[in-house]
């Protein structure tokens, strides 16, 4: 029995043991919550409001970002819509600059043809002139040479006379 009381008295404890267990147990919990408590919980606090803050600001840079990114992406559909609109007009210009090059091109083109054509028709007018001169230079030389010989002899010429006359009577 002495056994069993050594083990019951080992596995229970003693009243004045539980009274200062309990008491320091409470001193404990009093300085704890007195000294250590409230600035392990302000400190959680101040440590929770701070992480708070930097998750609001996190948000704030979050929504930051994607208001850049969207007003970025209209910048760009802008700058590529006035892109395509400046193109639009460059080829729009070019195309304008080669029809009136074109036209004008035309107009010289006819202008010069015009021009070449008069100029033809004016030598071709001086030349046929020229040739009639000349023609009629030879004709009259040649009439002149066959005169000559055909009147150096009087009866000929008589003759020549004579028929001359008939052809004016007729007429």
């Amino acid at each position: 029995m002495s056994n069993l009381f050594i083990l019951s008295s080992l596995t229970t404890p003693g009243i004045g043991l539980i009274f200062w267990t309990t008491v320091v147990f409470l001193l404990l919990i009093v300085l704890l919550g007195k000294y250590a408590w409230k600035p392990i919980l302000g400190a959680i606090k101040t440590r929770e409001e701070g992480i708070e803050k930097a998750l609001a600001s996190a948000q704030s840079a979050l929504n930051d970002m994607r208001e850049l990114k969207s007003n970025n992406e209209k910048i760009l559909a802008d700058a590529r819509a006035e892109r395509d609109t400046l193109l639009k007009e460059a080829r729009e210009s070019k195309d304008a600059i080669l029809a009136e090059a074109k036209t004008k091109a035309t107009k010289e083109t006819e202008r010069i043809l015009a021009a070449a054509r008069e100029q033809i028709i004016s030598e071709k007018n001086a030349a046929i002139a020229d040739l009639k001169n000349q023609v009629a230079t030879l004709s009259i030389d040649i009439a002149e040479k066959i005169l000559k010989s055909e009147l150096s002899n009087a009866d000929k010429q008589k003759t020549l006379v004579s028929t001359l006359m008939k052809d004016v009577n007729l007429n």
